[in-house]
């Protein structure tokens, strides 16, 4: 940094400090706008902890400078976003200086504020069965890991008080979160101002409920959209977006099942923004500080799926004797699987979040299978749910042959024991990632080289009973 640069920074930081400290910069007069003077919200929030706010509000400014106090935004707000412009004038509304002013007024930043002044300590005594207050008059020296008080030519600490009495609040702090804002206008007439900022604290997910028809290969699909605000403010009758997408930045609650088949009114508009996607909600919505709230984000009823039980093994497998002789037990998952089509009653971009599958059981109750979470998901694209592992299909791998033909190089080869103990057939996937290259020598089942360094075998299993999958492998890596 050029001296130069250290100069006007300098420069800058005793002006912003005088700002901070209360005083007005050569203004002639401090006008005060609060959530009275708003006449439109707009939140964007998006799905990376961040939010877009606008405020819009209806300013009366005298001629001149002025300086202006803004309250009503979030706590949590990037000052260096701040924008402010006028939309009825903007040639006769100029900002000169801004500043953010998060030192609130607390039972604790007022005392460190009165530190070298003189406080009321008030002691409530009982004399003779009679209660009265005491009043000591104290002027607080320090206030780091606790009070230090002068009392007359006295120095005390541990001095306890059922309360202060302080003359006033000091000039530089505030009540509530604070945008302080030196500014030039040349029109007394009233203005519609628009500010702009960045706040963090903001964040928005997407739940989905999949509930399982009796049919058994159909769903209905609820998405619902679950906005938390923890910015500190609370945002009123606000017009609402919601952006799904992947933001990238410089460095600087789950809802009760639903199940209702019928379609409603979808409440929130869709639409392609830039390299992401924008959720406009057809009304307005108050979000409330510290809390989160959760809306309809789409209702599809009549989703065909298919449940699939897939086993997948692993690349280590083909490096080493694996328990000579001995079964491993290894679950087999249930998936979902289902296609975002518009034929297959959806064809809508979901953003990414967590799917809970429901099915219901022999009394017609809604019963919890598992959970998944998906990515953002387009229109005409897989959705596979890793649901849970199947209870009652069990698999065993035995490792029959293992010869190491090298460093780097083995033959293999694999028992697998498949048993279903479910009253109906089903077909396995056994997906196997070998890893390096690899040639199959031979195998009892028919099987699909997936990737370079994985195959995948369908392996079908009646009903009470079981399959065994033998396979062997020569492997170099």
């Amino acid at each position: 940094m050029t001296g130069f640069d250290n100069t006007v920074r300098m420069a800058g930081a005793i002006v912003l400090a005088a700002l901070f400290n209360g005083a007005p910069l050569r203004s002639q007069s401090v006008v005060t706008s609060t959530g009275k003077d708003r006449r439109n919200l707009e939140v964007t929030v998006y799905n990376s902890n961040l939010a877009l706010v606008r405020d819009v509000r209806r300013l009366r400014l005298p001629v001149g400078t002025t300086e202006l106090r803004f309250e009503g935004l979030a706590a949590q707000v990037n000052p260096a976003t701040v924008h402010m412009v006028s939309l009825s004038d903007p040639s006769a509304f100029r900002v000169l200086q801004q500043g953010y002013r998060y030192d609130l007024l607390t039972p604790e930043t007022l005392l460190k504020k009165y530190v070298g002044k003189q406080v009321t300590l008030v002691r409530r005594m009982t004399v003779n069965g009679s209660t009265k207050d005491v009043r000591v008059q104290a002027t607080l020296l320090a206030d780091n890991s606790g009070p230090v008080w002068q009392v007359g030519t006295q120095i005390v600490t541990g001095l306890t008080a059922d309360h202060y009495i302080f003359p006033r609040i000091p000039g530089n702090l505030y009540a509530r979160p604070t945008l302080l804002c030196l500014v030039s206008s040349h029109d007394a007439s009233p203005q519609t101002v628009e500010t702009t900022y960045l706040t963090s604290g903001m964040n928005w997910k997407a739940d989905y409920i999949f509930a399982i028809a009796t049919n058994g290969a159909t769903g209905a699909l609820n998405g619902w959209a679950d906005i938390s605000n923890d910015s500190g403010a609370t945002f009123t009758a606000a017009r609402l977006q919601l952006v799904a997408g992947e933001v990238h930045r410089a460095v600087m609650r789950t809802p009760m099942p639903q199940f209702a088949m019928a379609k409603v009114a979808p409440q929130f508009e869709q639409q392609p923004f830039s390299e992401y996607h924008l959720y406009t909600l057809q009304r307005r919505a108050t979000l409330i500080n510290h809390s989160s709230l959760q809306i309809g984000l789409l209702d599809s009823a009549n989703v065909r799926f298919v449940k699939t039980f897939e086993l997948n093994g692993q690349s280590y497998y083909y490096r080493a004797p694996l328990q000579p002789g001995a079964p491993m037990n290894e679950p087999v998952e249930m998936h979902i699987r289902f296609k975002n089509s518009r034929a297959n009653s959806l064809g809508i971009p979901m953003p990414a979040g967590t799917i809970r599958v429901y099915e219901n059981d022999s009394q017609g109750r809604p019963e919890f299978l598992g959970e998944d979470q998906i990515r953002h998901t387009p229109k005409d694209e897989m959705l596979d749910l890793d649901v849970g592992n199947a209870f009652d299909v069990v698999a065993t791998r035995r490792q029959t042959a293992y010869q190491s033909l090298g460093p780097t190089s083995s033959e293999v080869a694999f028992e697998i024991t498949i048993r279903n103990h479910k009253p109906q057939p089903l077909t396995v996937e056994v997906n196997e990632p070998i890893g390096g290259e690899w040639t199959m020598l031979e195998s009892n089942f028919k099987y699909q080289k997936t990737s370079a360094f994985s195959v995948r075998f369908e392996v079908p299993v009646a009903a009470n009973a079981q399959s065994i999958l033998t396979y062997r492998v020569r492997v170099h890596w």
